[in-house]
């Protein structure tokens, strides 16, 4: 059983849980190898702390479940089969007496959630949740390389974008540019739906990219990221098309003044709020705490958002290992919009920037 099968077993014995059912894709890929989108389809995998785990998924895909490495049983269904009569049959095999059951709260929904309930009467649901959490916090060595080579063609895709604007061009020709060149690469997936904005429109914190064009004297935002090797990268740049005005020069700087503070703040044994604060506090004193209504970061991995959040009430203390994003902005309607975001690892004495595209304000 490798490591972290192990580790979530040893947490089971603890509390007493005779059966673990994890649903979610994210933690399905970090406990077996397997990486897939069932759909509608059931996937998941059953874990036990003294009988063999199985995995249950589409038949269509039991194939590459097995030459991802996962060493124990599969179990494929096909469309017409009944998955639920197989989980009861083999967990039944398992454990005489399930009390209780370990699931994603969160994650299950209330058809699963009826069915597991029917077929083991009884049965108590503990959130597994926060375990699986704690379980992923800590990137390990090939965690961490995947992590950094996902961060490095984020670099790439901006730099494709900055090189691409042109007066008249829309932010959703940029937007092809830089995924085509993605998929040159042999990116085949990006981690979230890649952002190009431009002039006021980069004031909305997720807009949607559109037909607007780019015209002198815009800042154009790009946030974007990749997956590569299962883990994703997740960067913001905001370079200026042109002279720009006094006013988003100063937003730009403020911005920028912020990120690299919180940036640097960050190391073992600070707490999450702290690195958040740093940076809030001195948008707050520019004058533009009303205009910078997120968090400062999240977790960053299998996910592009997963734990921790940070923000400015998170008590959480910072270990080696942790990677996640750093990425404060400012947006003032009708203004401009300015986000800057890294992905940063802590280290054994502070931090590693992932991501390295330039952040000085960039003239293209």
């Amino acid at each position: 059983m490798n490591k972290r099968l192990t580790a979530l077993t040893e947490w089971m014995k603890t509390k007493d849980i005779p059966f673990a059912f994890i649903t979610a894709p994210e933690n399905v890929f970090y406990l077996t190898g397997f990486r897939s989108d069932p759909h509608e389809r059931l996937l998941g995998v059953a874990v036990f702390p003294e009988a063999e785990p199985f995995l249950i998924c589409p038949k269509l895909d039991a194939a590459d479940a097995k030459s991802s490495g996962w060493a124990f049983e599969i179990i494929g269904h096909t469309d017409i089969e009944n998955p639920w009569d197989m989980i009861e049959a083999e967990v039944k095999n398992r454990v005489k007496n399930v009390q209780q059951i370990a699931v994603e709260k969160q994650h299950l929904n209330v058809e699963r959630y009826e069915e597991l309930a029917g077929r083991f009467p009884g049965a108590v649901f503990v959130a597994a949740e926060e375990k699986m959490e704690q379980l992923r916090l800590i990137k390990d060595k090939q965690e961490l390389a995947a992590l950094k080579k996902a961060a490095e063609y984020a670099d790439l895709a901006v730099k494709t974008g900055a090189e691409a604007i042109r007066e008249g061009k829309s932010e959703l020709e940029i937007l092809s540019e830089i995924e085509f060149e993605m998929k040159k690469q042999g990116i085949a997936e990006m981690s979230f739906s890649t952002m190009v904005l431009t002039g006021t429109n980069a004031a909305s914190p997720h807009g949607t990219p559109g037909s607007t064009k780019v015209q002198k004297g815009d800042l154009v935002l790009f946030d974007l990221g990749v997956v590569y090797e299962g883990y994703c990268s997740d960067i913001t740049r905001t370079v200026a098309f042109g002279e720009i005005s006094d006013k988003q020069r100063e937003i730009y700087e403020t911005v920028l003044n912020a990120q690299e503070a919180a940036v640097a703040a960050v190391k073992p044994g600070a707490m999450a709020k702290d690195i958040d604060l740093t940076a809030r506090n001195m948008i707050a004193e520019a004058g533009y705490g009303d205009f910078f209504p997120h968090r400062l970061g999240h977790g960053l991995g299998i996910s592009v958002h997963e734990y921790p959040g940070i923000t400015e009430t998170n008590t959480l203390v910072l270990e080696e290992g942790m990677v996640f994003t750093i990425e404060p902005g400012i947006y003032v309607p009708n203004v401009a919009g300015v986000r800057i975001e890294d992905d940063v690892y802590v280290t054994a004495d502070g931090v590693e920037i992932l991501t390295s595209f330039p952040k000085q304000l960039t003239f293209v």
